[in-house]
């Protein structure tokens, strides 16, 4: 048996320190009990774990097997306590966000061997992907190191995951694009020909929504150059050459922002950071993750003490 805490019972500092992270701590907590329903449907007990011989209190570290950036222990620790209730114990041995080496423990955790047992997987799912997240992320940062254009996410990510996922984005130290279609509009290829044209499509946009950030996908100069004129100022340069984007930087001359797109590769990166840039979108930070090896590993119980000394 689990103890299914309620989100009511999760300790003030957990909700807390959830909400810092920029996350929703109840959206969290249901996400995270949706994972458990997966794995103990309808109230199922864990038939493996619960004919395991008493063994009082189990004190487990969970640690990384490979080099990267851990993130989303938090959601790991509130898998646990959703697990094993008041009687979890858990120490953050890092923050999110830190870069880790093979063998180092991120965080322990003690309590109820069954409920550890029932726990770890859920727990463990959820920190080995965002901690792929961030990893990836981390490759980027270092690739553009030492210039000023960063990289962003995309809108590309698993249904239910988005928070999750754009959270492990800044861990990684990335930026956040938007996070729906209601908070800044995107004018794509397909809104072009619905309106008719580039121009015609920012148009209607800002129209529409003068206060709104309009961002416009361009896939030559010509179209930069129209909707530049046409005031837009945050434009997507899709699949251009290294020499097209030093080109645009140029033609636009800090008028607008300009976000690189399509054709990235992680070795391509130093070059695209080359032609000014400000911002490279990089899809495959969410879409194609490879999740970070954690492992979670029980200590040997300690002796029992010598009555006669």
């Amino acid at each position: 048996m689990i103890a299914r805490l309620s989100f009511a019972a999760l300790p003030r500092p957990l909700v807390d320190e959830l909400a810092g992270a920029g996350l929703d701590a109840r959206a969290v907590y249901e996400h995270v009990v949706a994972a458990f329903e997966e794995d103990l449907p309808d109230g199922a007990v864990d038939v493996t774990s619960a004919a395991m011989p008493p063994m009082g209190t189990a004190v487990a570290d969970v640690a990384a097997r490979e080099p990267g950036v851990v993130a989303g222990l938090v959601v790991a620790e509130v898998a646990f306590r959703y697990a094993l209730g008041e009687q979890l114990v858990v120490e953050h041995r890092v923050p999110d966000g830190t870069r880790v080496a093979p063998g180092d423990v991120v965080m322990t955790v003690s309590g109820p061997v069954a409920g550890v047992l029932t726990g770890e997987r859920t727990a463990l799912n959820f920190a080995s992907h965002l901690s792929g997240v961030a990893t990836a992320t981390a490759a980027w940062v270092d690739a553009l190191a030492g210039s000023r254009t960063r990289v962003l996410d995309t809108r590309k990510t698993l249904p239910g995951w988005r928070a999750l996922q754009k959270y492990a984005v800044r861990c990684g130290g990335g930026v956040n694009h938007r996070f729906s279609l209601a908070d800044r509009a995107m004018v794509k290829d397909n809104h072009v020909v619905a309106a008719g044209g580039v121009v015609e499509a920012y148009e209607a946009v800002r129209a529409a929504n003068p206060d709104l950030r309009i961002e416009v996908e361009v896939t030559d100069l010509d179209q930069l150059l129209a909707v530049v004129e046409a005031g837009c100022t945050e434009v997507l340069l899709d699949n251009m050459s290294d020499e097209e984007m030093t080109r645009a930087v140029e033609l636009v001359g800090g008028r607008a922002t300009l976000e690189a797109s399509g054709g990235i590769t992680l070795e391509r990166a130093p070059r695209i950071a080359a032609t000014g840039v400000d911002f490279v979108s990089v899809g495959a930070l969410t879409h194609s993750v490879t999740v970070f090896d954690l492992g979670l590993d029980f200590r040997e119980p300690e002796p029992e003490p010598d009555p006669e000394g």
